[in-house]
């Protein structure tokens, strides 16, 4: 009798091919065309971005500050906070560096305020100077500074807080001393400079775009190089780090330096930008730069960060002065906003840390619960290995190689009886059943 169900009848549906072959739009979901399972993980791993919740807090507060006055968004306000951020994220930027090898830089402030008040005697001693060699001097002398610390932290083994702290007055009382009560005006200072701090390229300030070119650099640095990579792990562990052949010392000397130019380098951009400078300048705005980096989601125990949110945090600190002014908030509360913005970074980083402890732990329990499988092998009928199966009868135990000799060599007695034994050889006769 012939059967009338076609001839596929009994084949199970075929798979749809999902590899290079596979037609467009082979193996994705339904809805629009997204595998739902890709999709979830893109979102899993884009709220996991730190930078992400910097992002939507400046929109919103862009957005508060905007309905209650819409000049906040004119052309002159913005170029303001942007000027006011450049200075502060090439700060954030360099503290950055330090801040993730598990250290900290409390004499930024100081160093700024000396490179800045020594950018305005080089152009009064030097008008005709040109504004290079100013660059130049400033990072050089931010530099010196940065090296000053990094040495001695290297040779007293004291931690980098106790150091720059010291560092902090240190340097601050040579530029009191320096300045001797002598302020240097806009007046003191070519013209050709002072452009230089209000100057625009396509309606974005020259010194913005310095500070962007800055912050590439860096970023690049510690993310492409494996110096800068050294770092992260210094921050993470550094008995682990030196253990593993890394040069702590001089990497944590080199973030040191790094920082001490980039605050060489802000100094000069603050004296361009304000044209005024006396010993006072840059005093207390080291609280404000860790505050950037912090806010910013730099883990301020090290091993964790970017430069980018730091960037972004000094972005946000700076919108929040001009719009608390903008809205008339009493001084005290902008203070007191950015200590909340500090002890929530300092929270939310607790708790993505212990989040990600706890995803650590489940997955080494799930491959302890796996056990051990070679890479790529597949179990029965095309199942990745690992794969949860019934378990089959237990394998019989394999011959010992090293008896094989001497198993051949024995002969078999009557049943009940062990072997006979056989000529002695001088290794040990296996024993049957």
């Amino acid at each position: 009798m012939t059967d009338p169900r076609p001839d596929n009848a009994d084949r199970p549906p075929a798979t749809p091919p999902t590899g290079p072959e596979a037609p467009s739009g082979a193996g994705r979901g339904a809805a629009g065309g997204v595998n739902p399972r890709q999709a979830a993980s893109a979102l899993r791993r884009l709220a996991g971005v730190r930078e992400l919740g910097i992002l939507l807090a400046l929109a919103l507060l862009v957005a508060v500050t905007a309905s209650s006055n819409a000049n906040f968004l004119s052309e002159q306000s913005i170029r303001d906070v942007l000027l006011s951020a450049a200075i502060l994220m090439v700060l954030a930027v360099g503290q950055t560096v330090v801040i993730v090898t598990r250290n900290i830089d409390l004499s930024v402030g100081s160093v700024l305020g000396l490179t800045a008040f020594a950018t305005g005697k080089l152009f009064v001693a030097a008008p005709d100077a040109p504004i290079v060699l100013a660059v130049l001097a400033g990072v050089g002398i931010g530099a010196l500074c940065g090296i000053v610390n990094g040495a001695l932290i290297a040779a007293a083994r004291v931690p980098a807080l106790v150091i720059t702290l010291g560092t902090l007055y240190v340097f601050r009382g040579v530029d009191h001393s320096w300045a001797s009560g002598q302020q240097i005006n806009a007046a003191d200072m070519p013209g050709s400079f002072l452009r230089l701090g209000t100057r625009t390229l396509l309606g974005v300030p020259v010194l913005a775009l310095l500070a962007v070119l800055v912050l590439l650099v860096v970023a690049g640095y510690l993310h492409s190089y494996r110096s800068g990579r050294e770092l992260y792990a210094i921050g993470s562990e550094p008995a682990a780090a030196r253990l593993s052949g890394i040069p702590v010392g001089r990497r944590v000397f080199g973030a040191f330096v790094v920082s001490g130019a980039l605050a060489g380098l802000a100094g000069v951009m603050y004296a361009a930008r304000f044209g005024t400078v006396d010993a006072t300048v840059g005093s207390g705005m080291e609280l404000q730069v860790v505050a950037a980096a912090v806010v910013g989601g730099v883990a301020i125990f090290g091993g964790s960060g970017t430069a980018y949110g730091a960037a972004l945090g000094a972005l946000l600190l700076s919108t929040i002065d001009s719009s608390l002014a903008v809205l008339r908030v009493n001084p005290f509360w902008q203070q007191a906003v950015v200590g909340g913005l500090i002890l929530a970074a300092i929270g939310l980083d607790r708790v993505l840390a212990l989040r990600a402890a706890r995803a650590a732990r489940a997955s080494l329990a799930a491959r302890t619960a796996r056990g051990p499988a070679p890479p790529g092998q597949r179990g029965p009928a095309g199942e990745p290995a690992g794969s949860s199966s019934p378990p089959g009868p237990p394998p019989e135990p394999a011959a010992d190689s090293t008896l094989t000799d001497t198993a051949t060599d024995t002969v078999t007695g009557p049943p009940g009886r062990g072997p006979d034994p056989g000529p002695t050889t001088g290794r040990s006769t296996p024993r049957g059943a």
